[in-house]
């Protein structure tokens, strides 16, 4: 015996619809193990411990300032696609405590043999409000543009070994913060303003306090790269 019911039928995805979906529950897991990240809400604000350090990343900022800045050249290891191991020469950056206007890091990521990015922004989209504030704060550049003031007492030719920028928990500086050997050039200064900064990190870490009250994280098919920063507004508070 037939039936004249016509059978259901299955609706189709659009095309992709399903790659997507199961790429996308790859990913984000491997974005939260990339950049070492947890969260916690508290007064309305985001507090988070941020360190990536196991490719480059790609980042912009309307503007980082901060006092006890310093900075110092230094070999920072690597893990080359093929296994093997080396150095790469980077300037390696700290401050001591600072605040920052709005910041975006981007990093791709190759998963089931496609290039995916995975970004991550934090801050409030108003280029006067310098809302992220972070405590020793340290970045390994590989390259950057963009404009650093310095201002108070500032020291030049420094040798990297004898910079001071990163504070214990007690606020004594740490010895050789920057693990900079001697002989090699840094910077010392009270306090630094580096606007509309465009760059690349070997190692970004920003350990145990950052606060910001937006974070958004995504994962993007394809390169995407971080838009590029606007001008700052104003000027900084005090962190």
């Amino acid at each position: 015996m037939s039936s004249d019911r016509p059978r259901p039928r299955h609706r189709r995805l659009p095309e992709g619809r399903t790659h997507w979906r199961r790429s996308l529950a790859v990913a984000v897991p491997a974005l939260l193990v990339a950049a070492g990240l947890g969260s916690a809400m508290a007064s309305g604000a985001l507090a988070v411990g941020l360190r990536i350090q196991d490719r480059p990343v790609d980042f912009t900022t309307s503007s980082l300032y901060g006092t006890q800045y310093g900075a110092a050249v230094v070999d920072q290891a690597v893990v080359r696609p093929d296994g093997t191991t080396g150095t790469v020469r980077v300037l390696r950056m700290g401050f001591a405590d600072g605040v920052i206007n709005g910041l975006c890091l981007s990093q791709r990521l190759q998963i089931a043999g496609a290039t995916y990015t995975l970004m991550l922004t934090l801050g409030d989209d108003n280029p006067g409000s310098w809302e992220i504030r972070t405590r020793n704060t340290v970045l390994d550049l590989r390259s950057a543009t963009g404009v650093l003031d310095m201002d108070g007492i500032v020291d030049l030719n420094v040798n990297g070994a004898d910079v001071k920028t990163v504070k214990d928990a007690g606020g004594a500086y740490v010895a050789n913060p920057l693990d900079s050997p001697q002989h090699r050039f840094g910077i010392q200064a009270r306090y630094a303003k580096f606007d509309r900064i465009v760059g690349t990190a070997q190692d970004f870490q920003i350990p145990g306090l950052l606060t910001a009250p937006k974070l958004s994280l995504s994962v993007r098919p394809g390169t995407v790269a971080c838009p590029a920063p606007p001008g700052p507004v104003g000027t900084p508070g005090t962190p």
